[in-house]
């Protein structure tokens, strides 16, 4: 009795073996280093990026030089623009829940977590409204520019320049400007939300003070995959690092998402004292990340749970750019 027939076995071994495809279907070529190819388009999309941020940049300078020195709105709106485009050519897109208390007839100051460069074209993409900034800030060669064209209000966190500073802020907001605040006062990792300073909340003290909207602010896509504790301080810019260097990193990545919550806003009247007004405003804006830090559906605090139509999605074309 003859055994099993080998034959099989003999003709498998003699086809070529099957090589893995990648994502579009092709066959890698195994001469080829591995890794080269991604990390050259990496760099590739980095310097896209990293053009065509400057390109916009230098036509928007353009524009809206004249229309600061012009009364009405569209310096305003044209900053907002800017901001949103900058964001678009990152690739990073902005999704909003909640809606922004500015049609309420009072100006509004926003007051918001801070733990990257990148809240400032977020937040401006969204909010009409100027950004209350260190005094450094102005002295920044490029970035120094874009934040005066913006109407930035430039504060230096001293005590001898206190009362000044906030009747600058004050009077611009007797004009009817919305503010946007960081009051941790510095930048965090993106794990937590630093205590809030009580001084930075002086701008709303007065007889007829604006409405203060907490805001929270993570970014939680990475890849188009919810981020952790690993693979968000990628977006997180404190401590030594500048701005070259950090916006290399980041723009070689792909499918890049913030999530802004927008919180229901409070009145200042309603508080003892601006330091309860503070821990108030730190209670929503900590609660709120903390959600979205965990990838869970998000509601507005103080306010009815989001609806579809309290939604904006920013872009609406690819977001893998």
């Amino acid at each position: 009795m003859h055994g099993p027939s080998r034959t099989p076995r003999r003709l498998s071994a003699s086809r070529p073996l099957l090589r893995r495809r990648d994502a579009n279907g092709t066959e890698p070529d195994l001469a080829r280093p591995p890794g080269l190819p991604r990390r050259m388009l990496r760099r590739g999309r980095a310097i896209r990026r990293g053009v065509s941020v400057a390109l916009w940049t230098a036509i928007a300078m353009l524009v809206q030089a004249p229309l600061v020195v012009l009364p009405g709105r569209p310096k305003v709106m044209f900053a907002r623009l800017y901001w949103s485009v900058f964001c678009r050519l990152l690739g990073l897109k902005v999704r909003v829940i909640g809606q922004a208390a500015t049609g309420s007839g009072r100006p509004v100051v926003f007051v918001s977590n801070h733990s990257s460069w990148l809240d400032v074209p977020v937040l401006g993409g969204r909010l009409e409204a100027c950004f209350v900034a260190k005094d450094q800030v102005a002295r920044w060669p490029v970035i120094g520019t874009v934040a005066r064209l913006g109407r930035s209000v430039f504060v230096s966190r001293q005590r001898a320049t206190t009362r000044r500073e906030r009747d600058a802020m004050s009077a611009r907001v007797v004009d009817g400007d919305s503010l946007i605040l960081f009051p941790e006062g510095t930048t965090s990792d993106g794990s937590r939300v630093l205590p809030f300073r009580s001084a930075f909340f002086s701008v709303v003290e007065g007889g007829q003070p604006p409405l203060v909207q907490p805001v929270s602010v993570v970014y939680d896509r990475l890849a188009g995959l919810p981020t952790g504790r690993a693979s968000r301080p990628l977006f997180a810019w404190y401590g030594d690092m500048d701005i070259a260097s950090h916006f290399w990193r980041l723009s070689q990545h792909r499918g890049l998402r913030a999530s802004v919550l927008l919180h229901a806003p409070l009145d200042p009247s309603s508080f003892a004292n601006r330091k309860a007004l503070a821990q108030a405003v730190w209670s929503a804006v900590a609660d709120g990340a903390s959600t979205l830090r965990q990838n869970r559906p998000a509601s507005p605090l103080g306010g009815a749970p989001a609806t579809p139509g309290a939604w904006v999605e920013e872009p609406t074309g690819p977001v893998f750019a």
